[in-house]
């Protein structure tokens, strides 16, 4: 497992954060992993709604963001495209990509819509969610025993959110 993200700018105001990596798992295992509300809550985030395309859900990471999400499309085991905060001006896209390579699956995963000055932030934290993921999916277990709430971060993804983000804020965007 080598979790890889990148940040670029989209334009002079918005940017996105691409990360992906590879899981010693199967597609639809991962698939269930990436939408399964009782698997999100292992390692991302605790989700309630109705998770049919065309349904806004409520979601809450590991880093305290919390949210409305609309899910716009959804092509099982392979494609997920997701808006966050609908029709405001943070609105932005979710979107992940499952690709079978052998006994294992890769998952691309990218976040756009992002204020350019957060770009290193969230770099660092999608890396750890994907690291996260990593964990849940070796262990058949939660990655954040200790919990997490929109007040307060898991302290084990926000230590390791902290330990990253010096190397994003110093590496090239774009």
């Amino acid at each position: 497992m080598r979790t890889t993200a990148t940040t670029r700018p989209i334009d002079e105001t918005r940017g996105a954060v691409r990360v992906e990596d590879v899981y010693d798992t199967g597609i639809d295992d991962l698939w269930d992993a990436c939408t399964s509300p009782e698997r999100l809550a292992r390692w991302i985030a605790q989700v309630s709604g109705e998770l049919r395309v065309g349904e806004t859900i409520h979601a809450t990471f590991t880093s305290t963001w919390s949210a409305p999400v609309r899910i716009d499309a959804c092509d099982a085991p392979h494609h997920l495209l997701l808006t966050s905060d609908p029709g405001t001006a943070e609105e932005g896209q979710l979107e992940a990509w499952l690709t079978d390579e052998g006994p294992r699956t890769r998952l691309v995963v990218e976040d756009r819509g992002i204020p350019v000055e957060e770009l290193p932030f969230h770099g660092a934290g999608w890396q750890v969610h994907l690291e996260d993921l990593g964990r849940s999916l070796a262990s058949g277990d939660t990655a954040h025993p200790d919990g997490w709430s929109q007040d307060r971060p898991s302290p084990a993804w926000h230590a390791h959110w902290q330990e990253l983000i010096p190397a994003y804020r110093g590496s090239e965007t774009g």
